[in-house]
C-alpha cells in the first residue's frame, strides 16, 4: 500500500515538472517589449518624472470599490446564516447594513464622485 502511494506520487511529480517545462518551451513571453518588462503602479509610467500630478478622481473611484467589495464579502455570511437565526432579528440587521449601503452611494452619488467626466 506504500509503495503504491509513494508511486502514485512520483508520478505526479513527474507530470508536474513535464507541465511546468511545457509552459517555460511554450510561452511566448517577449523580453525585448518595455511595458510588459517593467512594474505597473496605479498607469504610472515608473521611468517618467515621479512628480506627474495624482488623479483624485481615480483614487476615489478606488476607495469606493474597495469599500463596495468588502461590503459584498460582509454580505455572503449574512445569506448563510439565513435559515439559523431568528428571522425578525435577521431582517432588522440585513436591512439597517442595506440602508447604510444605499446612504452611502447615495452620497456618492450627490458629491458627483460616480461620474467620471468633472
Amino acid at each position: 500500500m506504500i509503495m503504491m502511494m509513494m508511486l502514485i506520487s512520483i508520478i505526479f511529480i513527474i507530470l508536474a515538472n513535464i507541465m511546468m517545462f511545457l509552459s517555460v518551451i511554450l510561452s511566448k513571453k517577449s523580453f525585448i517589449d518595455r511595458e510588459k518588462s517593467s512594474p505597473f503602479e496605479c498607469g504610472f509610467d515608473p521611468k517618467s518624472s515621479a512628480r506627474i500630478p495624482f488623479s483624485l478622481h481615480f483614487f476615489l473611484i478606488t476607495v469606493i470599490f474597495l469599500i463596495f467589495d468588502v461590503e459584498i464579502a460582509l454580505i455572503f455570511p449574512m445569506i448563510s446564516t439565513f435559515l439559523y437565526v431568528n428571522l425578525i432579528i435577521w431582517s432588522k440587521i440585513s436591512y439597517f447594513f442595506m440602508i447604510i449601503l444605499i446612504l452611502g452611494l447615495y452620497h456618492e452619488w450627490n458629491q458627483n464622485m460616480l461620474k467620471w467626466t468633472n
